[in-house]
C-alpha cells in the first residue's frame, strides 16, 4: 500500500508562483517508483495530465504547462515537486499527485493523493 499526500496549494494572484509537494509512504518492499505525475481537474472538466517524470528521461508537460511549470523528483525520499510560475486563472484546479510503484518484476500499481486546491485569482 502507498499513501500519497499533496501539499502546497492555496490562493495566489495571477503572475504568482506556487510549489506543490507530493510525499509518499510505502508499506512493504518494492523495487522502485516508475512514473511520478501531477494531474489537475478544474470544475466541470475532466482530469488532465500536467506533468510527468520517470526519472530516466526528460519530463513531459502539457502544452499549457510548458515553460511555466517544472516537475522534479527525489528518488531517495520518494517525493515529487511541481514548481508553478506565471500562474494564470486557467490554472485554477485541484491538483493531484499520482505515482506508479513497481512492487516486483511482474506487479505495479497506481496510487493517488486526495488533491490540493490551487486558486489563481486577483
Amino acid at each position: 500500500q502507498v499513501q500519497v499526500v499533496e501539499s502546497g496549494g492555496g490562493l495566489v494572484q495571477p503572475g504568482g508562483s506556487l510549489r506543490l509537494s507530493c510525499r509518499t509512504s510505502v508499506f512493504g518492499s518494492f523495487i522502485k517508483f516508475n512514473n511520478m505525475s501531477w494531474y489537475r481537474q478544474a470544475p466541470g472538466e475532466e482530469r488532465e495530465l500536467v506533468a510527468s517524470t520517470t526519472g530516466m528521461s526528460s519530463p513531459i508537460y502539457a502544452d499549457s504547462a510548458k515553460g511555466r511549470f517544472t516537475i522534479s523528483r527525489d528518488d531517495a525520499k520518494h517525493t515529487v515537486l511541481l514548481q508553478m510560475d506565471s500562474l494564470i486563472p486557467a490554472d485554477t484546479a485541484v491538483y493531484y499527485c499520482s505515482v506508479n510503484v513497481q512492487w516486483d518484476a511482474f506487479t505495479r500499481g497506481d496510487y493517488w493523493g486526495q488533491g490540493t486546491q490551487v486558486t489563481v485569482s486577483s
